[in-house]
């Protein structure tokens, strides 16, 4: 019995490092398909819905569900990368300018620049997970992310913290950028937010349960999945 857990355990444990391979090779052809900037969009939200459809125990072939995912959600999904891509790119320059200056008020600028870009890393982290899960407008999922990234201060900390981590071990072993390091930050990110979101979902139908005048229910996101 004991041999049979183990064996079911170590099979389940190297299926899943496998299928991480795979999601991050196909992320990275995916993406390089849309020329990078255009690419990155469409394919992490693929990536997050076969994350999602994984957690849920579906057993879809991967390429082909990330494929038609990909490209049925490009344009949607380059309206919600391209505006957060815009705006880290804006912070960095300005971190850059105000950071190489000695002056006190360059620094407390800087301080602030920093700071901000903590806020949309952690509002970041939800964006994608939260549109493999909801149909919301597309101005929701910017305004609903960062909502919850405030809301769930907990799990925001845990997730800025794998994507830390996932960042130090790419740039010390650039090898595992074309095999894993990618695809393990997509499917742990995705995993917890997954987790995070059916938590919420729970607190929100029992608040709605327990009265409208519940605090709890506010701020809350909608309980449509997407298929």
């Amino acid at each position: 019995m004991l041999s049979g857990t183990f064996s079911a355990r170590a099979y389940s444990f190297f299926d899943t490092l496998l299928w991480i391979a795979c999601l991050n090779l196909l992320w990275i052809v995916f993406t390089l398909l849309g020329l990078g900037v255009l690419g990155a969009g469409p394919a992490t939200a693929a990536a997050q819905i076969a994350v999602r459809k994984r957690a849920r125990g579906d057993a879809a072939p991967l390429f082909r569900s990330f494929a038609s995912d990909y490209f049925r959600n490009f344009v949607r999904a380059n309206a919600l990368a391209l505006p957060v891509m815009g705006v880290a790119v804006a912070l960095s320059m300005n971190w850059n300018y105000f950071s190489a200056s000695g002056d006190l008020f360059s620094q407390l600028v800087a301080a602030g620049i920093f700071v901000a870009a903590i806020l949309l890393a952690g509002a970041a982290c939800y964006l994608f997970p939260m549109y493999a899960r909801y149909e919301l407008p597309l101005a929701q999922y910017l305004l609903m992310s960062s909502r919850f990234a405030f809301r769930h201060l907990a799990g925001t900390v845990i997730l800025l913290f794998i994507s830390a981590a996932a960042l130090y071990a790419s740039t010390t072993v650039p090898g595992l950028v074309p095999f894993f390091s990618i695809g393990a930050w997509l499917f742990a990110t995705g995993w917890l937010c997954d987790r995070f979101f059916t938590a919420n979902d729970e607190s929100v139908a029992g608040a709605s349960v327990a009265g409208p005048d519940n605090p709890g229910a506010k701020g809350s996101l909608p309980a449509a999945s997407v298929a």
